[in-house]
């Protein structure tokens, strides 16, 4: 039977489209170093698999096409699957409003989505929140890591976690972006993919 969830492309990714996408405030990182994970995570059938384990990320080239039908389609993919609960297994009924949705979209299936939302988070991973710009994941990853250390009014208990999950994170950097045009797709709609995908963090 054909998953229907979103796999992860890897606990970095997911950290980084969270890092990457909002402002940067201690509490901010804290809180999506916590909560990236289970919100993309959600839907998945077992736990997240661990970074050697995620299966590879199927990398395309975007189109602005395809990242017009994303943001379309993310508001109703998430109302759908925001009410999936935690280890829940393939349900035919689900698979159908997905397809349907990610069709309306103008994709063959959820399946094409999410190998699209994949590829854009892959890129959206290494942009700088501040200044828009892509810089790559690592970089971004190491510009939150020393903002935490800096931050003089974080708890000590709280700047811990989000250390340590941020360095496990750059123990396992994403793949290389094989299709660099999708740089600048994602610069060009960067402020709505940021929105977009970044709902519902804290």
């Amino acid at each position: 039977m054909r998953q229907i969830f979103r796999p992860a492309a890897s606990a970095l990714s997911v950290a980084c489209l969270a890092l990457a996408i909002s402002a940067i405030s201690s509490g901010e990182v804290l809180a999506q170093a916590k909560q990236a994970a289970p919100k993309q995570a959600a839907p998945a059938q077992a736990a997240p698999p661990s970074a050697a384990e995620a299966p590879a990320i199927k990398q395309i080239a975007l189109t602005d096409k395809q990242v017009e039908g994303v943001l379309a389609a993310q508001k109703d993919i998430d109302a759908i699957t925001d009410k999936i609960p935690d280890n829940a297994k393939p349900d035919p009924k689900v698979d159908a409003q997905l397809d349907a949705v990610a069709k309306k979209s103008g994709f063959a299936n959820y399946d094409e989505y999410n190998t699209v939302v994949d590829n854009i988070s892959l890129v959206l991973g290494g942009f700088d929140p501040a200044t828009k710009k892509f810089v790559g994941a690592e970089t971004v990853l190491k510009a939150q890591i020393a903002q935490i250390q800096a931050d003089k009014k974080m708890p000590a208990k709280d700047k811990k976690e989000a250390l340590a999950d941020l360095n496990e994170a750059l123990k396992s950097p994403p793949p290389a972006i094989e299709n660099k045009g999708n740089i600048d797709i994602v610069a060009k709609y960067y402020d709505k993919l940021a929105e977009a995908l970044g709902e519902g963090e804290e």
